[in-house]
């Protein structure tokens, strides 16, 4: 059985404190919603494991206060049930509280959180998936239940990785079109002679399938590269994750910019405020900008898939 590592000397103090305070925020939020459940696998739910994973773990993290760059926090919660990864119904509060307390400081130290069950991961493991082998492999223990192993790994053949990667990218890679092609549908519509509330409507519709096609890109990279589809719609989760397997990836967003940096904002937050928020707004410009973006994250990860399944066959 496999064992995760628990040493955390290579990180910076701060770092250490920093999660010692999420390990306590994550336990305790839980406590206080699984509480609420009248549901006996719910109300005596546990967490088993929560793990520091990625370029903390790793010692590669980047704490660049001038260029206001910060590598996350990536956090595994392994629970013991399915039904406790929901993250809307468990783990809302213990996220905010934990970005509450990481902005406390003179720079937004940003964190990312992925909720897991242990029969989820060890079921990966048994199947070769090669993000939770990294973990399985790099992660650090920032709190375990004992008696509860992770599974070891079974790497995928050769041919069995290539297969399902070919997979992936045939399934997942005309998303990325799709979605486009709703954006600009929904952009057309908004120049219609209509009212302004209309209008925006339209607009918003736009940003949301803006928001889709790139996630549908990130996913793709994820899947054809690592064989795994975080159940995230945060794309600062993604776009890490898949800056972090491929730097062609890295300023695509332009974020340096205060135009890039507003633009990216604003597709950020249209996945939820696009379609219920009344205050969203965004411009054709914008959508402009943000569509010539995407065209090159679509262009990019076609090059990216290509590439990896060209060396695996």
């Amino acid at each position: 059985m496999n064992a995760l590592k628990s040493d955390l000397a290579h990180l910076p103090a701060r770092a250490r404190r920093d999660l010692a305070q999420a390990v306590e925020i994550l336990r305790e939020e839980f406590a206080r919603e699984t509480a609420k459940r009248s549901a006996p696998h719910i109300r005596d739910g546990r967490i088993l494991k929560i793990v520091l994973f990625g370029s903390y773990a790793l010692g590669r993290q980047v704490i660049d206060p001038v260029g206001r760059y910060f590598s996350d926090y990536d956090i595994l919660v392994v629970v013991d049930h399915e039904d406790l990864t929901n993250a809307a119904d468990y783990w809302t509060q213990a996220e905010d509280r934990m970005v509450e307390m990481l902005t406390r400081r003179f720079w937004p130290q940003p964190l990312n959180l992925i909720i897991h069950s242990l029969d989820d991961i060890n079921h990966q493991l048994e199947r070769g998936r090669y993000f939770f082998i990294d973990i399985a492999r790099e992660g650090i223990a920032l709190f375990e239940e004992p008696g509860f192993p992770l599974a070891d790994p079974v790497p995928l053949s050769p041919e069995e990785a290539r297969k399902e990667a070919e997979f992936y990218f045939d399934d997942d890679f005309p998303g990325i079109e799709r979605a486009l092609k709703l954006a600009n549908y929904a952009q057309g519509e908004a120049s219609s002679p209509t009212t302004d509330k209309e209008q925006a409507k339209w607009r918003n519709e736009a940003a949301f399938n803006l928001h889709q096609a790139a996630e549908r890109a990130y996913y793709c990279i994820l899947l054809v590269l690592k064989l795994y589809r975080p159940k995230s719609h945060n794309l600062n989760f993604l776009s890490q994750r898949c800056e972090q397997l491929d730097p062609r990836l890295i300023g695509i967003w332009q974020r340096d910019t205060r135009e890039g940096k507003r633009c990216y904002e604003l597709l950020r937050a249209a996945y939820i405020k696009a379609r219920y928020s009344d205050f969203y707004k965004i411009t054709d410009a914008e959508l402009d900008w943000l569509t010539a973006r995407i065209r090159q994250l679509q262009a990019l990860t076609q090059t990216i898939c290509n590439e990896r399944l060209a060396l695996e066959e």
